[in-house]
């Protein structure tokens, strides 16, 4: 008989949960004030962000990558009560991410303009890019930080730490774009650039939150964070090897978001900035999602930690259930009332007509998406990370046929554009869910 602590109730599923889901909605808030603000701007400012921001997220998931792996190994030793050693893996993960940071700033500097250049054919929106792109990449350094205190709450199972945090870096980047976008006071107005500075130093205040925050709210003797003992190779070696399948994963999974993005931009800027619009709602609902496949990813090292993988798929049929009727919800919402969201970000009619039918298949896409991030984020959370990475690599692939058929070669409209996020999804669903089913997992060590 299994003991009761060890199953997680859909009530401590969603006490786990919703501090993360509270925490990647506010972040996203960040990119939605972006894009909000820049709305008003123009549609250059409009198009040129969302190249840059996803170009500056590639770079981000280099990092965040990283975090992800090591999130894992802290929940596996979390779950195996060797709690000291998740702060042996907190403070690797620092020094790793502080000198990976500095190297990717360096080398981006040097050859941004040329992979703008090569990707962008509009003179206006390459020229934006590469305003906002510079400005931004201040930012890593605090967002590689950010990410691994990130790792190590929702790795031990803190979570509520999160939300706060997330509250104060939204409320400082929807005050610091506002000053910056269009200047006030002595401030002149900076638009595309005011939104990277803004955003970066939103940033800033999220890493200083967390550096304040941890000594006085955390227990950081029994974690292991009152002192770094030793930097170790070995350490660093068995970190990356969970974490480089993670890093390689999300820098890739985001390259083909950048590469959609630039062949839309193939078919004009109006094309574009409507695009624009619909990955920003649809980042709203991918955090929703995001929230309870993290949790799941988590919880799942922490049942394998502590001795019981017989409960991990019991644990994830769970989670699917509530992922998938917190976020209907969200859909219904944007369903019902579509242009409330999309004035968020224009009040041109024509941008407002256009975006409607593509958001409509982006709602209807979650019916995949949602079990395929579920079912994919638990194949992680068993530590068997170079799995996980092969099953992203074919769904991808898939994912760039699909792309270069409609956009491409069929010059679809934007509406069946977006009907690559099933394509994408299928696939993903399908595989991790076989591979889950197998329990070719159980025994995996990290």
């Amino acid at each position: 008989m299994v003991p009761i602590k060890y199953i997680y109730s859909y009530r401590h599923i969603w006490e786990i949960a919703y501090p993360i889901l509270i925490s990647l909605i506010m972040e996203q808030l960040v990119g939605m004030t972006d894009t909000a603000f820049l709305g008003r701007v123009g549609e250059v400012e409009l198009g040129a962000s969302a190249i840059a921001g996803v170009y500056y997220m590639v770079l981000h998931m280099i990092g965040f990558g990283f975090s992800v792996g090591a999130q894992i190994i802290i929940a596996r030793r979390n779950g195996e009560k060797e709690f000291k050693e998740t702060g042996n893996v907190f403070y690797h993960g620092i020094f790793f991410l502080l000198a990976l940071c500095l190297g990717i700033i360096l080398i981006s500097e040097l050859v941004s303009p040329w992979i703008m250049s090569a990707i962008v054919s509009s003179e206006h929106i390459r020229t934006a890019a590469l305003d906002y792109v510079r400005f931004r990449l201040p930012g890593l350094l605090f967002a590689y930080m950010t990410a691994m205190f990130r790792s190590f709450y929702i790795g031990t199972v803190q979570t509520k730490t999160l939300s706060l945090n997330s509250v104060i870096m939204v409320v400082s980047n929807v005050v610091f774009n506002w000053i910056l976008i269009f200047g006030k006071g002595d401030i002149p107005a900076l638009g595309i650039k005011g939104a990277a500075i803004g955003s970066t130093l939103a940033e800033l205040v999220s890493l200083m939150f967390f550096v304040i925050y941890t000594p006085h709210k955390t227990d950081c003797r029994k974690y292991g964070l009152n002192c770094f003992e030793k930097f170790s190779y070995k350490k660093l070696k068995d970190i990356l090897s969970v974490s480089v399948w993670t890093m390689i994963l999300n820098v890739v999974s985001l390259s083909t978001w950048l590469i959609f993005f630039v062949s839309i931009e193939h078919l004009g800027e109006r094309s574009l900035a409507v695009s624009n619009i619909v990955r920003s709602i649809a980042g709203l609902l991918w955090m929703v999602m995001m929230a309870f496949a993290s949790t799941c990813s988590s919880l799942v090292s922490n049942l394998i930690g502590s001795g019981h993988p017989e409960l991990v798929q019991t644990l994830v049929r769970r989670v699917l259930k509530i992922s998938y009727g917190v976020t209907a919800v969200m859909i219904l919402l944007v369903v019902c009332f579509p242009e409330m969201f999309i004035r968020i970000y224009t009040d041109l009619p024509d941008l407002i007509a256009e975006s409607k039918p593509a958001l409509m298949v982006l709602c209807a896409s979650y019916v995949v998406t949602v079990p395929a991030n579920v079912f994919f984020q638990s194949v992680a959370g068993t530590g068997n990370t170079r799995i996980s990475f092969f099953l992203e690599m074919i769904s991808l692939i898939f994912y760039m046929a699909y792309c270069f058929l409609v956009i491409n070669l069929l010059k679809s409209s934007i509406a069946v554009c977006w009907t690559s996020e099933i394509a994408y999804g299928l696939p993903m669903m399908i595989l991790s869910y076989l591979y889950l089913a197998s329990g070719r997992w159980r025994g995996k060590a990290v």
